[in-house]
């Protein structure tokens, strides 16, 4: 297996070789037209002929074409790909340093800082990289999905990232799942990658955008209609007319922030738009290649969707969603002010950024440009900082060629580094302004409280890179471009016309400084170091397997109210530097967490002593005594990134299952992955009924697939309160559960030398 900068032809000669017949196949066994989704699918089974393909419930086995990993989620996935015993990677796979530098004076200082502060960790990463044959992007190089949409996506592909926005590559027509580094580490060892066939929800679009409306406003009304829970379990499958007219960037936009809705991916069919970025990012030979099958990397006439949304895109209006959920819409301009003034949200923008993973394309920052461009030449500069972000390297290199930045930068913008920055929360704002209500507007995302800065004070807006702008010029929330005017320093009211972008770029890309590290022929003589005293790394000890005994007198250390997202679980900003350290970062375990007993955040009831203590600090004790314990969650538990140390942390302070009224689906895996169980309450009312001294028992274990787990609330006083929880549980899972976790499957798979 050879890794280089982009992905080689013959890989995806060998993904197409195989798909008209696999197309055909699909066709025959289902005995109907196929989604673009289902051809993709089909076209990577391990078993195309006898796998059941049954939406919504049958489990398949695929082969993805590769894996991407960002740099806070590598260390865990790679410290777990250490320790199944292979000399290599099985399939092509890259590291992504992205998420590790924190955005406080601007690009040159940032990256130095971060080079240095985490020398220990992009050493490990790249040694790592080296001794297993996988190709390294070092700090600066831009954020994974960016990245991987111009040197590896392509159409008909499909691939695994760890981290939730991986279906960016969609924009190039691949199913691209966004997973938890157990996942990564079953594909990285040759073994299948397995999750639940989906349902496809197909979005047709008419019509085309103009003026201030854009891409971003189409996944944000896509967003409103469904909600963050609306994609769970399904692939969002965008075509139609309409469909053709969105460049390919604009395509990745739309797909990046589908796992905002919950969606498994997002993708778009083969087009024109797909083929000229192809070219103009040096893959002229894939874009024959696809032009070569592209039939059926569209869908069938008559393809099925379980679910269709029409959008008009000629009628489509600018949009800006938040705060505190990214499907919370509202028209750009009076309606967000009115929802505003309702809600005592503050109207003055406190700051602006533009860029990210999801918006920081070239035509991107052209629309944005354009629009400043025009204040500047009206004396109007930004009333608010203003951030901006570039994706990647070649994207900096080429903007700053083209002198897109210089206009930016002309009404008061600081260019940071190709890096996640303030998107994941790596953002050094001042303590002041970290303490009191304050708005901020950016084209990231997503939204949740403290996901941006670490402060439950500040209201996250989402919106397109364009409309950040002139909010950032006007400095206030309510402003709507399309009918509002600026008062220039001379006194004039000015208009600002429509954005103007450009696709690509008309003296083609810049590639930038080479930061990508291919592996050497042969890395076993690389060492691995990870220092006992490390307080950034830890090896990692296998989690012990099932007992065979029921769940008895679990306490509940947390009952969660309202969202429980990742972040919540697992808080990034400054617990990032201990991603790669599992007991480290335990210490941030369900402290966003609100108790749904107290309303108070981070904290609960220890039931060894009856004192009120941090979560993380109830489950540091729990684990040391042996007190295995569950824990609670609403509607759509674990929300939002890949992050597997959300599943992790639990299961190594000794929890052993976690129940919701619903749960997310990245999430919900990893959880089961780690060797939890994940319980859906049948009866959603039964999660009002559990009490702070409660106990449960889960008396219905293994899980058997296809029936509810019993269980009982166990009172005080001895009293039983029966109830069911449903499962998604298959019957591999279930072994990963008896033993302990996936990955003692696969440890003991590779030291037989069995195959799949």
């Amino acid at each position: 297996m050879t890794v280089t900068a982009n992905t080689p032809i013959e890989l995806v000669e060998q993904v197409y070789a195989t798909l008209a017949d696999r197309v055909a196949l699909g066709r025959d066994r289902l005995g109907r037209p196929l989604t673009l989704t289902e051809k993709i699918l089909i076209n990577h089974l391990s078993d195309p002929e006898r796998q059941e393909l049954e939406r919504a419930k049958s489990y398949a086995d695929f082969h993805p074409d590769r894996v991407a990993m960002q740099d806070a989620t590598a260390q865990m996935a790679l410290l777990q790909f250490m320790t199944a015993g292979l000399p290599q990677a099985a399939v092509p796979s890259t590291v992504h340093c992205d998420h590790l530098i924190q955005a406080n004076v601007g690009a040159a200082i940032d990256l130095g800082v971060a080079i240095d502060t985490n020398a220990e960790v992009y050493d490990f990463l790249r040694s790592v990289s080296a001794k297993y044959g996988i190709g390294f992007w070092g700090p600066g190089s831009g954020i994974i999905h960016q990245v991987v949409l111009e040197n590896y996506a392509f159409p008909g592909g499909m691939m695994i990232g760890t981290d939730s926005h991986t279906p960016n590559a969609g924009g190039l027509g691949m199913v691209a799942i966004g997973v938890g580094g157990a996942d990564a580490v079953d594909v990285m060892t040759g073994f299948p990658f397995n999750v639940r066939w989906p349902k496809v929800i197909g979005v047709h679009l008419t019509g085309s955008l103009s003026g201030w409306s854009s891409p971003k406003d189409v996944i944000l009304d896509v967003a409103r209609q469904l909600t963050v829970e609306g994609g769970t379990g399904a692939i969002i499958e965008y075509h139609g007319p309409g469909a053709d007219t969105i460049s390919a960037t604009g395509k990745g936009t739309i797909c990046n922030m589908g796992a905002e809705i919950g969606a498994t991916t997002s993708l778009f069919p083969y087009d024109p738009n797909m083929s000229i970025y192809l070219k103009a990012t040096g893959r002229e030979a894939i874009a024959d290649a696809a032009d070569g099958v592209a039939e059926h990397l569209r869908p069938d006439d008559g393809a099925e969707y379980d679910e269709v949304i029409e959008i008009d895109l000629d009628e489509l209006k600018p949009l800006i969603n938040g705060p505190h959920s990214p499907d919370r819409a509202h028209r750009v301009g009076d309606d967000v002010g009115a929802a505003a003034t309702e809600n005592d949200w503050p109207l003055e923008i406190s700051s602006a950024l533009i860029g990210s993973c999801t918006n920081s394309s070239y035509e991107d920052i052209t629309r944005a440009a354009s629009v400043a461009r025009q204040a500047s030449a009206k004396g109007l500069m930004s009333k608010t900082e203003l951030l901006v972000t570039p994706g990647s390297e070649q994207i900096r290199s080429t903007i700053e060629r083209d002198g897109l930045l210089a206009d930016l930068e002309a009404i008061g913008a600081t260019v940071l580094a190709n890096a996640c920055g303030p998107c994941i929360g790596q953002w050094a704002r001042s303590k002041e302004m970290l303490e009191q209500p304050n708005t901020i507007v950016n084209s990231y995302n997503r939204n949740f409280p403290k996901r941006n800065d670490g402060s439950a004070s500040t209201l996250s807006f989402v919106t397109s890179p364009d409309t950040v702008i002139a909010l950032a010029l006007a400095g206030s929330l309510d402003f709507d471009p399309t009918t509002d005017t600026l008062t220039a320093p001379d006194g004039t009211e000015v208009t600002l016309d429509p954005p103007v972008g450009e696709v690509l770029p008309d003296r083609g890309y810049d590639p930038g400084e080479n930061t990508f590290t291919a592996p050497p022929d042969d890395g076993s003589d690389v060492e691995v170091v990870v220092s006992p005293e490390s307080d950034r790394l830890q090896l990692l000890k296998p989690f012990p397997a099932w007992d065979g005994e029921g769940y008895l007198g679990l306490p509940v250390l947390m009952k969660a109210q309202g969202k429980c997202t990742t972040d919540h679980i697992s808080a990034a900003g400054p617990w990032l530097k201990f991603r790669g350290h599992l007991e480290n970062i335990s210490g941030n375990l369900f402290l966003g967490a609100v108790n749904a007993f107290t309303g108070t955040t981070g904290e609960g009831v220890d039931v060894t002593d009856g004192e009120t203590r941090p979560y993380p600090e109830i489950a540091r004790r729990y684990g040391q005594q042996g007190i295995e314990w569950c824990a609670i969650g609403d509607r759509n538990y674990g929300e939002g990134s890949s992050r597997e140390h959300a599943a992790m942390e639990p299961r190594f302070r000794g929890g052993v299952a976690i129940f919701a009224r619903s749960f997310a689906r990245i999430h919900e895996t990893n959880a089961k992955k780690q060797g939890l169980v994940p319980l859906t309450f049948a009866d959603p009312a039964t999660y009002d009924q559990v009490e702070q001294d409660d106990t449960i028992n889960v008396l219905g274990l293994p899980p058997v697939p296809g029936e509810n787990v019993r269980c009982q609330i166990v009172k005080p006083d001895g009293s039983t309160t029966d109830f069911e929880a449903t499962h998604t549980f298959s019957p591999e899972q279930v072994e990963w559960f008896k033993a302990g976790s996936a990955l003692n499957i696969v440890r003991e798979k590779v030291a037989s030398g069995s195959g799949e």
